[in-house]
């Protein structure tokens, strides 16, 4: 079992307001004490028992850490730091604050074709390094698609939320259905994943 920092978290770092939340987590936004620098703290609530229905797995949990601990991209969200409670484990994330690409895209309402293609490149860019690695995401959709800065001249793509993403061993069938169901395919090729290193 992998061991996380049993530090209070609140020794380290200031936490401030809100930025989201799900299900079983909520995403504040802290600044670290000692340098200063912002990050977002995940509190991710832990399940109690493996009967219960509430919260999030331990197993689950290790996940979503080791595979962000292997990423390092500029178009992916980084982990700083990972703490536990009795009751939370909190993962201090890069502070993404420029907004769903969603927002922004509506906020704009057009884009020329050179600022299309720059995000494609940028979401494809992170998607086959994923890929390069044999982690599948799982959860890729609008919301889980942001700006590092919505106000920069060319703002940074960062894919975030890897809650349900899966390292895969090359040439296996991968047979279970992840994903939020209105982004989830119907057919009965998205039972399957079959990831080779080509796939971009």
């Amino acid at each position: 079992m992998t061991v996380f920092k049993q530090e209070n978290v609140d020794d380290h770092y200031t936490l401030g307001e809100d930025l989201g939340s799900g299900q079983f987590a909520i995403v504040k936004k802290c600044t670290e004490k000692s340098t200063g620098v912002e990050y977002a703290a995940k509190f991710i609530k832990k399940r109690r028992s493996r009967s219960s229905r509430r919260g999030v797995s331990r197993e689950d949990i290790e996940r979503e850490v080791n595979i962000l601990k292997e990423i390092q991209h500029p178009n992916i969200i980084t982990l700083h730091d990972v703490y536990e409670n009795k009751t939370d484990v909190i993962l201090i994330l890069e502070l993404v604050s420029g907004g769903e690409l969603f927002d922004f895209l509506a906020e704009k309402e057009s884009l020329t074709e050179e600022e299309a293609t720059e995000f494609l490149k940028q979401i494809l860019s992170g998607v086959q390094y994923l890929h390069s690695k044999c982690i599948a995401h799982f959860d890729l959709k609008p919301e889980n698609i942001m700006l590092l800065d919505k106000d920069s001249a060319s703002p940074r793509i960062k894919l975030i939320d890897f809650g349900l993403a899966h390292q895969i061993d090359f040439g296996n069938e991968f047979k279970n259905i992840f994903g939020t169901p209105e982004f989830v395919g119907s057919g009965p090729h998205h039972r399957r994943l079959m990831l080779n290193r080509n796939l971009v």
